[in-house]
């Protein structure tokens, strides 16, 4: 999936989707033997992409507390920057 994301210059929603109402964070969405498995990640400099946290999606809804630990992370990751 990653490989993907590197490779293409757009890719598909079904793969990598931003996320409503953050500020600039994204999910990859891999299926793998019918397991959804989610990835929050955010776009750094050069286009890097920073992987935050991982979760294995078990209804519709997005569990809070996994975007808000990923809210938290990349917080974290740029107060680490400044120092």
């Amino acid at each position: 999936m990653l490989m993907l994301i590197k490779s293409v210059e757009r890719i598909p929603e079904k793969f990598f989707k931003y996320v409503e109402s953050t500020d600039a964070i994204y999910e990859v969405r891999i299926e793998h033997h019918k397991i959804q498995i989610r990835i929050f990640c955010f776009f750094d400099i050069g286009n890097s992409i920073i992987l935050l946290n991982a979760f294995i999606k078990k209804s519709k809804q997005t569990p809070k507390r996994e975007l808000e630990l990923a809210i938290k992370l990349k917080k974290k990751c740029f107060l680490e920057r400044e120092k």
